[in-house]
Order: structure tokens, then C-alpha cells, then sequence
């Protein structure tokens, strides 16, 4: 990464964008002062389809003016904006400042809707229509595309529906989980299991838990080796909140369901990412997008 991050980039940008306007430049002044021998027609000789002849003129002086002006143009540009690599500009205007600035203004304009739902439980603004519909906006915006316009999820992401948290479904843990982001990690298990077999056996054993088809005497068999799983799901299979660990009682399946996808799991492992949204939206956005989520799954305290 450090290839595309070094001085050397800046470097060979602003030098390239400085060599093109000199090299305009430098194309002008050849281009008005070599001189063409022409006819005494004036023309040069060149004919095209048969009677198009290339006449001896000089170029237009307005166009000679206009392409001068362009010219200087640029150098003034690049010198007020950021155009020559890194270099700032003596304006010192940048886009991402530019984007700060007016992400601002719309903030301080709507900072007062926000504001009379900041005192409001979670549970209670969950039941508040037009914090709901800001809340569905939010949710679009944000968070749909992995949860689905319909927050029921997809294989890997979870349905915020069906009330199955990973991480906790009170608004606490659901704020928490909106502003910092989570990332749950199942680390590959098959060495700690012990043979092919043993991992297969294992996975009859995980299926049985939720009443899911299985081999009930691969389950038997692979009952002693969930001890490599109860640390993080728990001796009951019932999960773990403070670790992100999922129950693997209730049949729902974030990862595929059946002997193939849990077997693939114990072997290969699994790694989840929320990302943290606290950069994207603020307190009281987040304040309201908590109430939504929680409300997707919860029936409202009027």
C-alpha cells in the first residue's frame, strides 16, 4: 500500500500536469512559427477526395488568443486549487472540506426535528410515527443494503425481525452495536474436534440441538466433541451476547443450515463485520435508528 502512498505519486502527478501545459504551450509556438512552403496558390499540396485543398494560413488570431487564455487559465487554477498533486492551493479548498461544510449545514437545519425526540426512551419513540418514518429513511440508507429493505437479512447477514440477536436485542446493545460496529469471529475448529469424522459427527450433534434432520447416532457420537464449542455457545448450546455467539438452538441458521454448511463452518471458520456507523450519522440519528430496529422486532410501548 505504502507503492501508492509515497511522495513519489504527488510527485509524478504534479510534474505530469505541469509537462501537459507546458507542452501546449510549446505546440503553439511551434505550430504559429515553422514555416510550410507553399504554392503560389498558397496552398500546400495536400488534396483530399479530389478538389479539398489545405491552404498556407496562419492560425486565427482569436483562436491563438482564446488557447493562451485557456493556458493561463490553468496555471492560475492550479495555483488558488488542488491540482498539482498533493499541493493544496493558496485557496486551501478542498473536496472533503467541501463536503464537511455542507454536511454541516443540512446537520444544523434538521438538528431541531432531532431534537424533539433526543428525551424520548428508545421503547417510546419506537411508537412515535414520524420518528418511525425518519427511522425507515435512516435504515434505508444505511443499513439496507446488507439487512434487505425489509430487514429480514440474507445468508450472512442478519434478519432484524425475528427477534434473534446476536450481540443483544435491547436498545443498549443495539445503539451499541449502530454507533462502534461489531465483529464476531469463529476461529476454525477443526484441529481442536480431531478427525473428518469427528467434525461430521460434530455437526449431527449441533443439528440435533435445534430439533434440525440429522443422524441421531452421528449425534451421540458427536456430543463429547461439542466440548470445543461450549466455551463460546454454552454447555446448552443457547450462545453467548457478550460474545457474539449464536444460539444453535432455535433453527435459525445465519450461515447456511445442514450438515454441509456447518461442517464447512467448524472446518473453515467464520468471520463476521458490522461496520461502526459513528462517522456516518450523529448521536440523535443514531438515537432514532435504535428505536426503529428495536421496534422491527418489538411490539411498541404506546
Amino acid at each position: 500500500m505504502s507503492d501508492f502512498t509515497s511522495e513519489f505519486w504527488h510527485l509524478y502527478v504534479a510534474g505530469l500536469t505541469l509537462i501537459s501545459i507546458i507542452a501546449c504551450l510549446v505546440l503553439l509556438w511551434v505550430s504559429g512559427t515553422t514555416k510550410v512552403k507553399a504554392h503560389s496558390d498558397n496552398t500546400t499540396g495536400h488534396v483530399w477526395d479530389e478538389d479539398l485543398r489545405e491552404m498556407n494560413n496562419p492560425l486565427p488570431k482569436w483562436w491563438v488568443y482564446l488557447f493562451i487564455i485557456t493556458v493561463v487559465f490553468g496555471l492560475l487554477y492550479g495555483a488558488l486549487y488542488p491540482m498539482f498533486g498533493s499541493m493544496q492551493g493558496k485557496l486551501g479548498w478542498s473536496s472533503a472540506g467541501q463536503y464537511e461544510v455542507e454536511k454541516q449545514r443540512k446537520l444544523d437545519a434538521i438538528a431541531p426535528l432531532y431534537a424533539a425526540f433526543s428525551e424520548m426512551e428508545p421503547e417510546k419513540l419506537a411508537g412515535d410515527p414520524a420518528a418511525m418514518a425518519i427511522g425507515e429513511r435512516l435504515f434505508m440508507n444505511y443499513c439496507a443494503q446488507c439487512h434487505g429493505s425489509d430487514a429480514r437479512g440474507s445468508r450472512g447477514f442478519p434478519n432484524l425481525t425475528n427477534n434473534d440477536w446476536l450481540w443483544g436485542g435491547d436498545p443498549e446493545s443495539i445503539r451499541t452495536t449502530i454507533t462502534h460496529g461489531r465483529m464476531g469471529v469463529m476461529p476454525p475448529m477443526a484441529a481442536a474436534v480431531g478427525t473428518a469424522e469427528d467434525v461430521t459427527n460434530l455437526a449431527h450433534y449441533v443439528l440435533s440441538l435445534s430439533g434440525s434432520p440429522h443422524d441421531s447416532v452421528r449425534a451421540t457420537l458427536g456430543k463429547p466433541k461439542y466440548a470445543a464449542c461450549a466455551a463460546c455457545h454454552g454447555a446448552e448450546g443457547l450462545g453467548n451476547t457478550a460474545l457474539g455467539a449464536p444460539n444453535l438452538t432455535d433453527n435459525i441458521w445465519l450461515h447456511g443450515w445442514g450438515v454441509e454448511a456447518v461442517t464447512r463452518a467448524i472446518n473453515e471458520g467464520i468471520t463476521n463485520v458490522m461496520p461502526a456507523q459513528n462517522h456516518l450519522l450523529t448521536e440523535q440519528q443514531i438515537h432514532v435508528l435504535t428505536a426503529y430496529v428495536w421496534g422491527l422486532s418489538n411490539r411498541p410501548k404506546n
